[in-house]
């Protein structure tokens, strides 16, 4: 099956399927340091061979930043990033000095195997908050997954990032450009705690272009807002969100700035990343359909406003998972977010059918709906009063799994 797997984000005609692998320049590994199950993959490795690599950095906006989220912030050089190490089953959060401590030793750690500096190295972490992060155990995966780096290694990278992910989330394409051939991979993880402002998501992009600073933090600041800050699998904001592009410049195609090398580097870029992020929710903890919702009209902090609550409401998801085209859910949730708007000239449609005008609803064929409902990927849209303003996000439906997994499973 095609990476691009979804109506919603079209595979860009200059980019190909690559199979598995790492962009030139790049190896990664893993082992199994006993921090989530003995004997499973929980630490990964990943670095970038050139040393005039090029990164840029995005993190979660929590008010509760875990460890090694300061870390990397705070400790490195962030357009110059040449290592990541991270680990699962552990998220480092929450635990104060100490955490933050382990955090740096595994900065460290990751350092000295890879023969860079301490501050070129970023950390990343996911799974339980709160609990202490074994400092030996998290340093000792670290030299094991270094001993195992392989260009082919971004499979055991994915998995070792994995919590609650019901399957691995990662991709490898090639991306042809006016100047020539590039790669670009990706791996990423999450299932649940994800909320619009980024999700509990980790993920690591690399590519074999060369690119300024500039251009790097330009092109990830964009796709990442189109694409991990547009999805909503409960609406809860994680501590430990990173998303991080490395460049290592070893295809020898540079990519300058405003030019049609970035344009089209740029198109390849926003499919991964959102296609990534559509399997997020598509795992969802569960879950069994995806929606979007898209609003129109109204300001933008409105349009912004009324997406966010269609796609938290619990009454919407529970109805997404049910296949019940109950459109009031979606405009109970509208009228939530616009307070005191009554009346509210209000025009709903599912999957292209209108069951709503101007606050009122409109004839439609009900078996028509009924059947449209029970599809794997349901579109809503919302339309408001005025033009200009848009906003949509994805997100999950609300099922009996969901509510089993964390009711069971300390996240």
């Amino acid at each position: 099956m095609s990476f691009f797997a979804s109506r919603w984000v079209p595979c860009p005609e200059h980019v190909h399927d690559a199979g598995e692998g790492l962009p030139a320049g790049f190896r990664a590994g893993a082992a199994a340091a006993a921090i989530k199950t003995p004997g499973v993959l929980d630490v990964g490795l990943l670095v970038c061979d050139a040393e005039d690599g090029v990164s840029a950095a995005r993190f979660t906006r929590s008010g509760v930043l875990a460890a090694p989220v300061l870390a990397t912030r705070d400790r490195t050089r962030l357009h110059a990033l040449r290592v990541v190490a991270a680990n699962s089953g552990n998220a480092n959060a929450a635990t104060g000095d100490a955490g933050l401590e382990v955090a740096i030793a595994m900065q460290q750690a990751a350092g000295a195997a890879a023969g860079v500096d301490a501050d070129r190295v970023a950390v990343a972490s996911t799974g339980v908050i709160g609990v202490a992060l074994d400092a030996e155990r998290v340093t000792a995966g670290i030299e094991q997954a270094a001993a195992a780096l392989h260009r082919g290694g971004d499979v055991e990278l994915t998995e070792a990032i994995m919590t609650t992910d019901a399957f691995a989330k990662r991709a490898s394409l090639s991306v042809d450009l006016p100047s020539g051939s590039v790669r670009l991979s990706a791996q990423a993880k999450g299932a649940g705690m994800i909320e619009p402002a980024f999700a509990t998501m980790l993920c690591f992009v690399q590519t074999d272009a060369a690119l300024a600073p500039e251009t790097a933090d330009l092109l990830l600041g964009v796709c990442v807002k189109r694409s991990f800050d547009r999805i909503s699998v409960d609406g809860q904001l994680s501590t430990n969100d990173t998303a991080i592009l490395m460049c290592s410049g070893a295809s020898g195609v540079e990519v300058a700035p405003e030019s049609a090398d970035e344009l089209r580097l740029g198109e390849a870029l926003d499919a991964l990343l959102r296609m990534l992020a559509l399997m997020i929710v598509r795992d969802g903890e569960g879950a069994g359909r995806t929606g979007r919702v898209v609003v129109r009209g109204g300001d933008q902090p409105t349009a912004e406003r009324c997406a966010r609550e269609v796609a938290n409401s619990p009454l919407v998801k529970a109805a997404l998972h049910g296949a019940d085209p109950n459109w009031g859910r979606i405009a109970q949730s509208v009228g939530k977010a616009v307070p005191y708007g009554a009346p509210l000239a209000l025009d709903i449609t599912i999957e292209g059918i209108a069951v709503c005008r101007d606050g009122a609803a409109v004839a439609y064929d009900e078996q028509a709906l009924q059947a449209a409902a029970t599809g794997a990927e349901i579109e809503y849209e919302v339309g408001l009063a005025g033009d200009g303003a848009e906003a949509e996000v994805f997100f999950s439906d609300l099922s009996h799994e969901y509510v089993t997994i964390n009711a069971e499973y300390t996240t």
